[in-house]
């Protein structure tokens, strides 16, 4: 019985100590995330998380009103979105005059995106320091598998991007929620 008992306690201990690694390790890698953005900031140079990363801290997307800050990540793949948004890099830089594009996921850091209305403002600030404004014009749900989202090279404006419906059980369908902010 002494040995049925202490097998189901380690089980127990095990499944608890699993479960507990998952939010442990994402604490640690948003400390770890802000902290290669702030020496980002101080230097000017890029800056890893951590050794091995595969991105780095490329900007911050702020919004007063949904009381955010985040850190977005080189690259929109899902070795960056597991940790923080994500910037395609084949958009334009935040003030460039094209569009920007950040991705994330919609049960994480993109959730706020559902309360999200036009003329809302966000803040986009580069490694160099510098800030810009846009205020959202657009919120629209495509099918990605029907419609591109369009970069444009002659307009200074931001796209937020995540999959859509934002409480749906099963995720990875092909709607996309499709927030547009011009440059103010």
């Amino acid at each position: 019985m002494k040995r049925l008992v202490f097998l189901l306690a380690t089980i127990g201990f095990s499944i608890f100590a699993y479960g507990a690694y998952i939010p442990a390790k994402a604490v640690l890698a948003q400390y770890l995330i802000n902290d290669a953005w702030n020496d980002s900031i101080r230097t000017g140079e890029i800056q890893k998380p951590w050794g091995w990363a595969d991105m780095h801290p490329v900007m911050k997307l702020s919004s007063n009103k949904h009381n955010k800050n985040l850190i977005v990540l080189s690259g929109d793949k899902g070795n960056s979105l597991a940790f923080a948004p994500g910037y395609n890099i084949n958009s334009y830089q935040p003030n460039q005059g094209g569009t920007t594009v950040i991705s994330a996921h919609r049960d994480t850091h993109f959730r706020f995106l559902k309360e999200v209305s036009i003329d809302d403002v966000f803040e986009v600030t580069d490694r160099r320091n510098n800030t810009a404004s846009y205020s959202v014009s657009d919120i629209k749900i495509i099918d990605a598998t029907k419609q591109d989202i369009s970069i444009n090279s002659n307009q200074d404006e931001l796209k937020l991007i995540t999959c859509y419906p934002f409480d749906t059980i099963i995720a990875g369908g092909p709607l996309r929620y499709v927030v547009t902010a011009k440059l103010i």
